[in-house]
């Protein structure tokens, strides 16, 4: 949508068509109405510091938005753990026993790191924080949600997802305590739009037709076109033929790979050794307010199969509107071959308010009032170790093909947030409209630095500090 959204603002005039499998744009973060107030596909913050981003998505959403107190917990064992994790909250929490050996733990990581401690998730995280830490805070949520064993995860999701916690910094803080808490960090607020996350993509829609693009709803595509060395179109299940001069794909790229004509055998059986994860969202009317502030909740224990619980009355008012009861979000993650995913909606229902129950996150008189279920295929790639040197081979192919370009989540196989995806689509529309040759595989690989810091704050586009 971003890419449209972009190219249809070209002087050039292009005739921009988007076709979206789904009866709904925004993907991942699309919003949906349910039991008269709205929610997201599970928690999806918008948070950047990147200035074309930022001012695309205010440009988009204008002052239609509120700035989110974000508070994020980890449960284990019965215990609720601030996230991301602080020490003194952690090793109190834990008890003294634990505590110290968590502390031994680090400091034997940190004289004796192994040879391969950068290769998988697991030696990644053992060596940063130590084997305790390890196996408290990080395996159990990362198994429910790849599906195999931190050992075969690739360190890729370590580097991208938790590279700035410092368990050494955070022992520093007990030591010297800041004064009255002062400092915060910027991730402890986001900008939210009033209307839900999929607020930000309806209204590239609309903008995308208001100028003359076109928007096709439950539109599936049955093959990419290309010959000698270009794309020259797709065509539809309808078996339409649709000539373009460039394709922007976000379709999973393993279905790209199986759709696209003249890719050689050998790189179609690679891109079947990719895979995806998909997720199971079981929505629960809960009777009222919950004590809870929480926005959501990484799910550590063990003797939960659900990863990840989102709280959307904690996020703004505009989503319940003048409904007096929570609605809770809770996730699953499996395999299309498992049973979990083959289960009826009212099988998932029932565990889902099991498991709500369990967590703790009301009394036990909370009352359910009702259960929806919605399900996504191949909703994460998975990060298999070794799967840089499956990719590697499948980015040159596509490369080859002049006006071809794979993006987003989907598309270019990476663990993107929205604001990587919104990049990608931006450098994509330059990519057609201006010629530039901007390497979107790029994108979310170098993801710590920006040419010119800001942030979004009530007042809107800020510089950020340093």
């Amino acid at each position: 949508m971003t890419a449209a959204y972009v190219l249809t603002k070209s002087p050039a005039n292009l005739d921009v068509n988007v076709y979206e499998a789904s009866e709904q744009v925004g993907g991942l973060s699309r919003s949906l109405r349910l039991w008269n107030q709205i929610v997201d596909l599970g928690p999806h913050r918008f948070f950047s510091r990147d200035r074309r981003v930022n001012s695309l998505w205010l440009e988009v959403v204008g002052r239609d938005y509120v700035m989110v107190p974000r508070l994020t917990r980890i449960l284990y064992q019965g215990r609720y753990f601030q996230y991301p994790l602080q020490a003194m909250d952690a090793l109190q929490r834990l008890g003294p026993l634990e505590a110290t050996r968590c502390v031994a733990s680090y400091g034997a990581a940190r004289f004796k790191q192994p040879k391969d401690y950068c290769e998988s998730f697991e030696s990644w995280v053992t060596a940063r924080f130590g084997r305790r830490l390890y196996e408290i805070f990080f395996r159990t949520y990362s198994e429910k949600l790849w599906g195999i064993p931190c050992s075969e995860l690739d360190s890729d999701f370590a580097a991208q997802r938790i590279r700035k916690l410092s368990l050494g910094a955070a022992l520093k803080q007990l030591a010297v305590r800041r004064k009255n808490n002062e400092h915060r960090t910027l991730v402890d607020r986001f900008a939210y739009p009033n209307g839900g996350t999929g607020q930000v993509y309806e209204r590239m829609a609309e903008m995308v037709q208001e100028r003359g693009g076109r928007v096709h709803l439950g539109a599936h595509i049955k093959r990419v076109v290309a010959s000698a060395g270009r794309v020259r179109g797709i065509e539809l299940y309808s078996d339409e033929f649709v000539p373009c001069d460039a394709v922007i794909s976000s379709m999973p790229l393993t279905s790209l790979i199986a759709r696209l004509n003249g890719v050689p055998e050998r790189i179609r059986e690679m891109a079947r050794r990719l895979s995806y994860r998909n997720t199971i969202l079981v929505y629960l009317e809960i009777a009222g307010e919950l004590d809870s502030r929480d926005n959501w909740v990484y799910v550590q224990d063990p003797g939960l199969t659900v990863g990840r619980i989102t709280n959307f009355r904690n996020w703004s008012p505009s989503l319940y509107g003048n409904s007096p009861n929570t609605i809770l979000a809770l996730e699953y993650w499996c395999n299309s071959d498992d049973e979990l995913w083959r289960r009826s909606d009212g099988e998932l229902g029932r565990l889902g308010a099991d498991e709500f129950r369990a967590s703790r996150l009301a009394s036990d008189a909370a009352d359910v009032l009702r259960s929806h279920v919605v399900r996504i295929p191949k909703s994460y790639p998975v990060y298999q170790r070794g799967y840089k040197d499956i990719l590697r081979p499948i980015q040159e192919v596509l490369r080859s093909v002049e006006g071809l370009q794979a993006i987003g989540r989907y598309g270019a196989f990476k663990y993107n947030n929205q604001d990587h995806s919104i990049l990608m689509g931006i450098l994509a529309a330059e990519n057609v409209a201006a010629g530039t040759a901007h390497d979107l595989w790029q994108v979310n690989s170098d993801f710590e630095e920006y040419q010119e810091a800001c942030r979004i704050d009530e007042t809107g586009l800020v510089p950020a500090p340093c």
